[in-house]
């Protein structure tokens, strides 16, 4: 068998398949540890000084509603427009926690984490907090 200056030729191949087939797993594993802590992932906000509370699973469904008693003075748009302000706030709040996963399991840096955080925050981009929106009893008071 001919040698070659690094060595056996066999041998030489062998470790690099291992390195490379280690690497892989590894890889491998770290992905499967983000979609794991991505799909454990849930986001609440609130509005309305806490009239409307909204929380929201990794796919952005919401999960949980909740609508205390000043609400029952509003009309049905207004209740309604709450609820979607504050869904898309929830919503935009799941782009910083996967982050924090990709950045724990994967490396900020990886391209696995900007692709995955890229499709979240363009999917689910930040909302700023609120006004008051003026709706009867929102913050105490009659319209």
């Amino acid at each position: 068998m001919a040698q070659f200056p690094m060595g056996d030729f066999d041998a030489s191949t062998d470790r690099f398949v291992a390195s490379w087939t280690a690497g892989i797993s590894e890889r491998a594993a770290q992905a499967q540890a983000l979609s794991d802590q991505v799909a454990a992932i849930s986001a609440t906000a609130e509005g309305a000084q806490g009239a409307v509370r909204v929380t929201v699973a990794a796919t952005g469904a919401m999960t949980d509603l909740r609508l205390d008693d000043r609400v029952l003075r509003w009309r049905a748009d207004e209740i309604a427009a709450e609820v979607l302000a504050v869904l898309r706030r929830a919503q935009g709040r799941l782009a910083g926690q996967v982050a924090e996963a990709a950045a724990g399991t994967v490396g900020a840096d990886s391209a696995t984490a900007r692709a995955v955080v890229s499709s979240y925050e363009s999917r689910f981009p930040e909302e700023p907090e609120e006004e008051d929106p003026g709706y009867a009893g929102w913050s105490g008071r009659e319209r």
